[in-house]
């Protein structure tokens, strides 16, 4: 700033000293007297034209030292913490649709970094290409379910928790990742579980990207009910709004609380437990980490809805099944 302001009051000066140049020796030259500069004995109108090259040089030399003059430093932007968003996925007719949707809803938040972790014994085609072309900073991983713990056919999505192994594989990964990394232990970030069926408003990333230990809000469309959330008086979550079991230590939903990275660093044996009972899975995870006292209420003191337990219905095939005892079903090379 200070050299452009020099720059800008050489240039004054020069175009002064020109135009008191011009007035000088037209004067002398109405008067008849001659000036001791050889350059007055040229005519008038050569003069004007020397002077004219002399000033066009002079901006010339100031234009190329502006655009040789190195950029303004900037000053450094303040850091952003990183949102690692653990999602647990299962190969079904949806999971491209859901992951598709998912991906492009996190392609506007801003540092985040999305764990995948597949439950399969090993990485699909389909997730592997769908991650390569979503633009996303991501890491994909896999891990099965026991198979004491999967849902048959025909079982109730309650009856058995889901998602056990794949969120700790996530855990697990996050951990020794950051350890590796030269500061990764003190880097701020969040970790929220982000199932691939819910629908998240924007707004809930910024919400849950301040967070100190465990922050909470509402889930809509969960439990039986319009929404279940934490309800807050002076500032403090006291009590759950929720249907079923608020005995329950934290009766939330999981898409409804972040962590933050360094409580999930200094705590390494937090995690799922697969036998808890059933409802009491975010609560085997949080006991360990927070107590009610310290969960720290957002959008809006729980007042707003910004996040929706939806689920997808699943698809009907009975006309595929139909043309597929044919011999013609669709062509199990198109990805769906």
């Amino acid at each position: 700033m200070a050299s452009r302001m020099k720059l800008k009051l050489k240039t004054v000066f020069v175009l002064y000293f020109m135009v008191s140049l011009l007035g000088l020796v037209y004067a002398l030259m109405q008067l008849g007297q001659r000036c001791d500069c050889t350059e007055h004995d040229m005519p008038k109108d050569r003069i004007i034209s020397r002077l004219r090259g002399e000033l066009h040089r002079l901006q010339e030399q100031i234009r190329k030292s502006e655009a040789t003059k190195p950029p303004p430093k900037l000053l450094p932007k303040p850091s952003v913490p990183t949102i690692f968003v653990i999602t647990p996925t299962y190969a079904r007719l949806v999971q491209k649709a859901e992951l598709t949707r998912l991906s492009q809803t996190f392609l506007h938040v801003p540092q985040l970094h999305w764990i995948v972790v597949e439950d399969s014994p090993h990485k699909t085609p389909l997730v592997t290409d769908l991650l390569m072309k979503s633009g996303l900073t991501y890491t994909h991983l896999h891990m099965p379910t026991a198979k004491d713990r999967k849902l048959q056919e025909g079982d109730p999505s309650w009856l058995k928790p889901r998602g056990v192994e794949q969120r700790n594989e996530g855990l697990r990964w996050l951990r020794e990742d950051r350890r590796a990394q030269p500061g990764g232990d003190t880097q701020q970030g969040v970790v929220y579980f982000a199932d691939d069926d819910n629908t998240y408003s924007l707004q809930i990333f910024e919400e849950m990207r301040s967070t100190q230990r465990v922050s909470v809000w509402p889930v809509g469309l969960v439990g039986g009910m319009k929404y279940e959330r934490p309800v807050v008086e002076g500032g403090k979550v006291v009590r759950f709004h929720t249907g079923w079991r608020p005995s329950r230590p934290f009766p939330m939903d999981m898409a409804g609380f972040a962590v933050s990275l360094k409580l999930v660093l200094a705590n390494p044996d937090s995690c799922f437990d697969g036998e808890a009972p059933m409802g009491f899975l975010e609560s085997s995870f949080l006991q360990g980490l927070v107590t009610m006292n310290e969960l720290e209420p957002k959008a809006d003191n729980c007042s707003k809805v910004l996040v929706w337990h939806t689920r997808t219905e699943k698809p009907k095939m009975k006309r595929e099944e139909a043309l597929q005892a044919q011999g013609l079903g669709s062509d199990p090379a198109v990805e769906v």
